[in-house]
């Protein structure tokens, strides 16, 4: 497996890839309705594209295809980590997050997880600060705002 920075030529596959996984692993703790106002299968690329850009981004390649990716901020927003749906429990997910933790120079790493992220960060070291509750398209999703200490 190889990881690397994040290109612009990379995003619509990355749109995917995120669509793909939230609807496959995810499926197991969210109804079809929360699936679908979290990945709608519509995403703005510019939009996506700036904050890649702006974030620290790295993609996890296997078998020459993109399996994977996240990004995190300046102030340790760890915003997005997405393993593709053929993909999981083969530590692409690890190696990412620890490239990420890397990559920021702050004390605290915070994360939004959802209901199927949370076991993989607590197993981490992340701690949950609290349990909330998310509205996208009017609907509610549940995460938990989850912190590490990143000295």
């Amino acid at each position: 497996m190889v990881i690397r920075k994040y290109a612009p030529s990379d995003c619509e596959y990355l749109a995917e890839l995120f669509y793909h996984t939230v609807h496959t692993v995810n499926a197991k703790d969210y109804t079809k309705e929360q699936l679908d106002a979290w990945a709608s299968g519509s995403v703005d690329l510019e939009e996506w594209n700036r904050t890649f850009s702006e974030h620290d981004t790295i993609v996890a390649v296997k078998d020459n295809r993109i399996v994977g990716f996240g990004d995190i901020d300046t102030t340790g927003y760890l915003d997005r980590l997405y393993v593709h749906k053929d993909y999981q429990n083969q530590g692409i997910a690890t190696a990412i997050c620890k490239e990420l933790e890397k990559v920021v120079d702050v004390d605290k790493i915070t994360v939004y997880a959802s209901v199927t992220a949370k076991p993989f960060f607590m197993s981490r070291g992340y701690e949950i600060r609290k349990e909330q509750q998310v509205i996208r398209g009017g609907i509610s999703l549940t995460n938990y705002v989850m912190e590490k200490d990143n000295k």
